[in-house]
């Protein structure tokens, strides 16, 4: 991959089979704000035959206008400049009788805004699809940030239903895909960054792989106007909807309110709906003891589950008033003393996404089942970071620890873990035990792990 676009294998691999099948093909690519979807399509629709279009909220005859010029290129046999499309049935059947025989691509980015000017387009694309299908080669890609609107597109008694044959959802990049993003710093300084901005690819592409971490958050954080300052706003300006209460969940959660009655008391509503949102987005995570049924267990907690905005809400937003006036010259040494206190449950679920990713390839065992964090009951409190079930009995085979320390002594902990392992419902004989540090684990531990492999680039 080029220094501009780097990941997303799987993405492209279901965007290349899609347009393999035969027929009209409807496909929608979605995903919060700033997550690469328009690099993700640039990239793949660089090899086909495309038309490219991004609803602004214009008149819809200023849309259809600049489609007719877009697409002049591809439509031949009809001077679109005298005579433009001038409806959208107009606009995808005349480009569907241009793909009879010749695959042709329609993007239309930021799919939401145009729906926002016309509400019937949905509509329309239904009506039209089930002419063409089977006689055209078109392939139709609408994307959004407004993921509510573009995952409701396809549900039920939604006119796009049943016609959809690609909804492809991205999400912020894992671990050892952010540190490809990142390939000049050290394998200690790719999981702080990670830990820090998140695996959303703009904000990877804004941290200086020259500077210290102290001059990026200078620049980055603590001037007025500062990238990552402004960004938290627009992230809950943009995540939420309507109605809802992403912004107050998301206040509440950061502020230690893990629990859903605790949410519900904080926000004064039911947050159910918000909750199961912003879980689909991955900017909050919901927690259960992985040895529990998440469908019926009542053990469950909140926490924030993107990096980034944990970071905000946690870290900078206590201070964004003082660093609009001036002060985060003075503000950045004490931003720098909660960077610790952060990055540790960031680098516990770096370890988690590790082993997941292990699992995936085999490394862990065929059997594999689940991963996650186990606790017990508050009274008598017994915390693992990471257990590893496998086969239908979901018992333990490896139990883990992380810590944010650049050194840690292997044997104490494994021994603790060991101690700790006899609070789970079932663990093998031959249960391994694995410690996690930024740089080194000394001692004895059955499996040990560091930034280098688990932000390997």
């Amino acid at each position: 991959m080029d220094g501009d676009f780097v990941n997303r294998e799987m993405e492209l691999r279901s965007l290349g089979e899609w347009w393999s099948k035969r027929g009209a093909r409807l496909g929608i690519v979605w995903g919060r704000r700033r997550v690469g979807k328009t690099a993700l399509i640039e990239r793949f629709a660089a090899a086909h035959r495309t038309i490219f279009h991004t609803g602004g909220r214009r008149p819809v005859a200023d849309e259809l206008r600049t489609l007719s010029t877009t697409a002049s290129a591809v439509l031949e046999g009809r001077d679109l400049s005298l005579n433009p499309f001038h409806d959208w049935a107009d606009l995808l059947e005349s480009l569907a009788g241009a793909a009879r025989t010749t695959p042709a691509l329609l993007v239309l980015d930021e799919f939401p805004e145009l729906v926002a000017v016309s509400p019937e387009l949905p509509s329309v694309v239904r009506a039209v699809w089930g002419r063409i299908a089977s006689a055209s080669k078109l392939r139709l890609l609408l994307c959004g940030s407004a993921v509510r609107t573009m995952e409701a597109m396809s549900e039920e008694r939604a006119p796009l239903y049943g016609r959809v044959d690609l909804s492809l959802l991205l999400h912020p990049f894992r671990p050892h895909e952010a540190a490809t993003m990142l390939p000049r710093l050290k394998p200690s300084e790719r999981a702080l960054v990670w830990g820090l901005v998140g695996g959303v690819p703009l904000y990877l592409k804004w941290w200086n792989q020259a500077k210290s971490v102290r001059e990026n958050l200078l620049d980055l954080a603590c001037r007025p106007g500062a990238p990552l300052l402004t960004e938290g706003h627009l992230v809950l300006a943009t995540e939420g909807q309507e109605g809802d209460h992403s912004r107050q969940v998301l206040h509440a959660i950061a502020a230690g309110r893990t629990k859903h009655n605790e949410v519900a008391d904080a926000i004064r509503a039911d947050p159910t709906r918000t909750l199961d949102r912003l879980v689909a987005l991955r900017l909050v995570e919901r927690i259960v003891p992985v040895t529990e049924d998440p469908r019926r267990t009542r053990r469950r907690l909140y926490r924030i589950g993107d990096n980034f905005l944990a970071f905000w809400l946690g870290v900078l937003d206590r201070y964004r008033v003082e660093i609009d006036r001036g002060l985060g010259g003075t503000i950045l040494p004490v931003l720098v003393q909660h960077l610790d206190d952060h990055m540790g449950p960031r680098w516990e679920e770096a370890f988690r996404e590790h082993l997941r990713r292990a699992a995936g390839e085999g490394r862990l065992g065929r059997d594999v089942v689940a991963i996650g964090p186990f606790w017990t009951a508050a009274e008598d409190p017994n915390e693992i970071d990471a257990v590893v079930l496998a086969g239908r009995r979901r018992e333990a085979v490896l139990v883990g620890e992380a810590r944010w320390a650049r050194s840690v002594d292997g044997t104490a902990i494994a021994r603790d873990l060991r101690r700790k392992a006899a609070a789970l419902p079932r663990a093998r004989d031959d249960l391994q035990v694995a410690v996690c540090a930024r740089e080194t684990v000394r001692g004895g531990a059955d499996l040990a792990f560091t930034a280098e492999e688990i932000f390997a680039g």
